[in-house]
């Protein structure tokens, strides 16, 4: 076995011993609906990779389920994590196949290798350009595959009403799409087949050239109304990244965090921490170097909501920070979060930049999910431009799109739900303006699922939060997260140092 000291004591490992080490030691996962009444408990050991609390994070937020608790350690090449999840509605697990499913899942997500990641080492890209970039990518087999293409750039009114008539008339038929809004900033991915025929990807390479240019043209409409990242894409990853993962790296790379107040860059202490400003309820995030056990540690604190905990991990692995210990509490409706971490090279944050650029990137990650406005439903029938003709009526009616979500069944059915606001303030959706495009699409085709998101639910109200630390939570209160975890038969008992060492 070669080992080599990288950075400040970290250790990296030739990867032939780690693809023994993976053979000899396959990941094992156990499930426990006994030991808690509130939650179902999952256990995973495995041997450590870069990436691989984001994948099992994946496979649980893919399902729905929501992650009250968690614990992971990685120290030495192997990761242990344990988790209590429920369903959507706070029940425990019970179902079997779900069960199952989960349990394979983790074992072939932790089983794979290093090099079988995300990235496509060759994708198939067939054109891009400053404002927007199309990318042909087959998905699944046989005739269910279509065309991909990603946008980003400066979000404005009416933009997607532009973007799916551009589509509708050049029989481009809409089969999924996904996207998403924030700080001035718009990140899409939508896939289309060819409506001329029975489907399927379009073949015609003079075609997708004029849809690119067509699509560029309508982001650059407005290019230069911001500065900094206008019309910008970041190169285009295959099919098999996760979508939600690809639009949080098209809206960072688009730097959707960029807008944030200079506030943001709060103060250095004597520990070099920065802090975000925790005035109209915005995430609490800080960076500081723990030096004597070299790692740099971060520490959230923020309301809670369905899939935090997949944002934060994945802002952290795509900005190349390995997690080596996580300690993950849920309480009432708060969040908090403290992750140790050092850089792939081994190093932890040394400038002051490094922290308030992954401050900054968290807070984005965090914010950019929380949809704004009026949630409409619409259900109905697939047809070639239902997209554009329905974009287009809340385009009319003075509505900008925050967020949509768009899917097609096998059987021709549509389920997409847009988040809307007023486009002239910002403001919350008249009720009379809603009854009016009910009336002209059709009452039993749109529906209101949600009353306007109220701003104290979203952690934006305007009183003050009072200042919180957060390893002086888990210090306080380390015994009884430990018991709640399952880590110690009893909250009397003494936590084991090797787990007990990331508090």
């Amino acid at each position: 076995m070669v080992v080599v000291t990288a950075g400040r004591g970290w250790a990296y490992f030739d990867p032939e011993y780690e693809s023994l080490n993976a053979s000899l030691n396959p990941p094992r996962v156990v499930i426990e609906n006994a030991a808690f009444t509130d939650a179902t408990v999952i256990k995973l050991d495995s041997v450590n990779r870069h990436g691989i609390l984001l994948e099992v994070v994946q496979v649980l937020t893919d399902l729905d389920l929501f992650i009250s608790k968690a614990y992971v350690s990685s120290d030495a090449g192997w990761f242990m994590d344990v988790f209590h999840v429920t369903d959507i509605d706070g029940n425990k697990i019970t179902d079997e196949e779900v069960l199952k499913f989960i349990q394979e899942s983790l074992e072939k997500k932790a089983a794979e290798m290093p090099w079988i990641g995300s990235k496509c080492s060759n994708p198939s890209k067939v054109c891009s350009a400053e404002g927007g970039e199309i990318t042909r990518v087959s998905l699944g087999t046989g005739p269910h595959q279509h065309t991909a293409i990603e946008l980003s750039g400066p979000n404005r009114p009416g933009l997607l009403s532009e973007v799916f008539s551009t589509l509708s008339s050049m029989n481009c038929n809409v089969r999924s799409a996904a996207v998403w809004t924030h700080n001035l900033r718009v990140a899409g991915m939508i896939f289309v087949d060819n409506a001329c025929s029975s489907g399927g990807p379009i073949e015609d390479c003079d075609k997708l050239k004029d849809i690119k240019d067509r699509l560029c043209r309508v982001i650059r409409a407005n290019d230069g109304e911001r500065g900094g990242g206008a019309g910008r894409t970041a190169d285009f990853f295959s099919g098999l990244t996760h979508m939600e993962r690809r639009l949080h790296q098209m809206m960072s790379a688009d730097e959707d965090h960029s807008g944030e107040s200079r506030e943001l860059e709060g103060r250095l202490g004597d520990e070099t921490e920065q802090r975000t400003v925790n005035g109209k309820g915005r995430p609490a995030v800080t960076v500081r170097n723990c030096v004597e056990r070299g790692y740099s540690v971060v520490n959230i604190h923020c309301r809670d909501r369905s899939k935090l905990l997949f944002d934060t991990v994945c802002t952290l692995t795509d900005m190349d920070y390995m997690i080596f210990h996580a300690t993950i509490l849920s309480e009432g409706y708060f969040a908090y979060q403290e992750f140790y971490i050092r850089h792939t090279d081994g190093c932890t944050l040394e400038t002051d930049e490094e922290r308030q650029r992954l401050i900054k990137r968290l807070v984005a990650a965090i914010q950019r999910r929380f949809p704004e406005g009026l949630r409409l439903e619409l259900c109905t029938y697939d047809r070639v431009g239902l997209l554009s003709d329905v974009t287009k009526v809340f385009h009319r009616h003075g509505l900008c799109v925050t967020r949509a979500h768009v899917s097609t069944t096998r059987a021709g059915t549509v389920a997409n739900t847009f988040y809307v606001t007023d486009a002239a303030s910002g403001d919350a959706v008249d009720m009379r303006t809603v009854e009016a495009i009910r009336e002209e699409l059709g009452q039993a085709m749109l529906n209101v699922r949600s009353a306007p998101v109220c701003p104290q639910l979203l952690g934006l109200d305007d009183s003050p939060s009072p200042r919180f630390s957060l390893a002086a939570f888990f210090k306080l209160h380390s015994e009884r997260i430990l018991y709640s975890l399952g880590l110690i038969t009893s909250k009397d008992s003494a936590p084991s140092t090797s787990r007990a060492a990331a508090l």
